[in-house]
Formats: C-alpha cells, sequence, structure tokens
C-alpha cells in the first residue's frame, strides 16, 4: 500500500543508524506516515556486514530498537525512548548494499513507559524481522542537558523527502 508522508523527522550528527557525520552510520531517514506509523529507509554497507552479504544481526536489532523508540515522536514530539526491553525475532536474512524499510509504530503509552513494535522489510515486501520493545520516555531536552549533547542531538534532516511511500 502506498501512504503519504506527513512530516520526516530530525537525525543526529553521530549516532550509528541515522548520523550524517558517522562515517559508519546507516544514514537512515525516518518518514511520519499518515496512517500513524513511522517508516525508516536505509542502505547498509558491507561495514554492516556479518556472514558475507548479510546485515549483522546486532545492525538489525539497532534499527528495530531505533525506530520504535522514535515513533513515540509521532504523538509527542518532544519524547524520547530509552530502551527497557528489546526483543528481536530474525525470520530472513538482510542483504546488504540494498535498500531497507523498517516500519514502527506505538502499541501502548504511559505517563512514564511505551511499548511499540516494529518490522524490517525486504525490497519484495517480505518481513526478515520483527521487533517488539518497551522504553522510559524522557524528554529530548532533559536527554540533551544530561548528556550534555549540543544541536547535534536532534537537527533538520535537509535531505528530500518523498510525498509517499510505499510497503
Amino acid at each position: 500500500m502506498k501512504y503519504k508522508v506527513k512530516n520526516k523527522q530530525k537525525i543526529s550528527k553521530y549516532c550509528f543508524v541515522c548520523g550524517t557525520d558517522n562515517k559508519e552510520s546507516l544514514k537512515t531517514k525516518f518518514y511520519e506516515l499518515e496512517n500513524g506509523e513511522l517508516m525508516s529507509v536505509s542502505t547498509p554497507t558491507p561495514t554492516h556486514q556479518s556472514y558475507p552479504d548479510r546485515v549483522h544481526g546486532g545492525v538489525i536489532s539497532s534499527v528495530l530498537d531505533e525506530i520504535i523508540g522514535r515513533a513515540i515522536m509521532i504523538e509527542e514530539p518532544d519524547a524520547w525512548g530509552v530502551t527497557v526491553e528489546l526483543s528481536i525475532k530474525y525470520k530472513k536474512p538482510v542483504p546488504i548494499d540494498k535498500p531497507i524499510k523498517c516500519v514502527a509504530r506505538i502499541t501502548r503509552n504511559t505517563r512514564l513507559l511505551f511499548e511499540g513494535t516494529g518490522e524490517i522489510l525486504l525490497e519484495d515486501g517480505s518481513i526478515a524481522a520483527t521487533g517488539y520493545a518497551k522504553y522510559y520516555k524522557m524528554s529530548l531536552e532533559k536527554l540533551a542537558k544530561e548528556t550534555g549533547a549540543d544541536n547535534t542531538l536532534m537537527m533538520d534532516d535537509l535531505s528530500l523527502a518523498p510525498e509517499e511511500v510505499e510497503y
């Protein structure tokens, strides 16, 4: 199905998943969709490999952790998820040097905690991995203050966003 992109989320300068200035980063882009889900697009390189031509399971876990944790920002733009619990099920190998999409949504949201699920989708639309996670909710302002982060923690993504995406 096709979905309109409502918003493009901010990125970070040095993050492993979305960092613009981290040469090992996946350079992931995050799009808030009209159906209330968050979608990401990444292209893993040989840096992210485990077995030949396959993305390392830890990288897959990182992408799912990041997107599920960011999904809260659709409802609460100033919130950030600090991981409490993460569970991943690997179903198929994820190839390197090919775009992968990941989709996530919030399934439970309370004052202090939230939970969500997500999937890594291959080019043919099949599910390569699924994830469930629980997070402690923290404000971006508090996170920046506690870590001494500057404006590189969350910066506008200046790349063009698609008007719609399909998965």
